[in-house]
């Protein structure tokens, strides 16, 4: 009986989301990839000294990637180890050591070794490059976990909210064409006056067929209704995801009152009011 209770305690207190397992901590799996981190591994690097007190700006930790044939097929390709390994199934897992940044939303890989399934390691790499963590990054479960690690602000569970995405505005053109934008709340945060996110964006047919999606990340001054693009990226069907140039001059721009691009704004107010907390979690500014 006391047993069973102290295993009964024990999943009342696992933080949401994750589950023990073979002494690290499983955080997602699908049919390519299952992903785990070592919290007694996190530590927080470097801190910046607040009128609020000190904030974590680096935080590190272990994670590890265990891997199916095609998700080992696929890394080798993205890795570019087509003349070291192949056999994807000589590929089992990895460990890497990453450096995150919660103020900018950035994970970078300081460290990873590559194992087969006798646990050799059979490929190392270090300094990997800065990657901000968005919805369509493969760390975004990493990211989420280790942050909350250390602030336990609910990046895991924002994650995988209802209303993680919310809606800036629709328009409908008299030809029958569409456009929808919506934002994700997770990459929301406050620099001053200006709120910094990630919108998706649908072209859509007159028959409902998508035509094009951008994906943007943007900068808004809330107060004065003026953007700035940071980065974009474009898919089309017959092209697939491109990056775009276009736009991103490094100035601000007014968004017109009377464009339903404003409507964004309005609605961007709005979500700084109603989640101050959110927005200004881990500010240092």
């Amino acid at each position: 009986m006391a047993s069973l209770l102290l295993l009964l305690v024990c999943f009342l207190f696992m933080p949401l989301g994750i589950a023990r397992a073979d002494g690290w901590y499983w955080l997602s799996s699908d049919s390519k990839y299952s992903k785990y981190f070592e919290p007694s591994s996190v530590h927080v690097s470097h801190s910046t000294e607040t009128s609020h007190g000190s904030v974590a700006t680096e935080i590190k930790a272990w994670t590890k990637t265990s891997y199916s044939y095609e998700g080992a097929q696929e890394t080798i390709e993205n890795y570019g180890l087509g003349h070291l390994l192949t056999d994807p199934s000589q590929l089992a897992y990895s460990l890497a050591e990453v450096a995150i940044n919660p103020q900018n939303r950035t994970i970078q890989y300081t460290k990873e070794d590559f194992y087969n399934p006798q646990g050799e390691v059979i490929w190392s790499k270090t300094d990997g490059r800065v990657k901000e963590v968005t919805s369509q990054q493969f760390d975004e479960a990493f990211y989420d976990a280790i942050v909350d690690s250390v602030f336990g602000a609910g990046e895991l569970e924002r994650a995988s909210a209802k209303d993680r995405w919310i809606t800036l505005y629709s328009h409908a053109d008299v030809d029958g064409t569409q456009l929808h934008v919506t934002a994700d709340t997770t990459t929301m945060r406050m620099k001053g006056d200006n709120m910094i996110f990630w919108q998706w964006a649908e072209h859509k047919d007159a028959d409902g067929n998508v035509m094009r999606i951008t994906f943007v990340k943007r900068t808004v001054n809330l107060p004065q209704g003026t953007e700035r693009l940071i980065r974009a990226e474009t898919w089309t069907p017959s092209e697939g995801w491109q990056t775009v140039e276009s736009g991103l001059d490094g100035a601000y721009h007014m968004i017109a009152a009377d464009s339903p691009a404003y409507q964004g704004v309005l609605q961007l107010r709005a979500y700084a009011k109603a989640n101050s907390s959110w927005v200004h979690r881990y500010s240092i500014w």
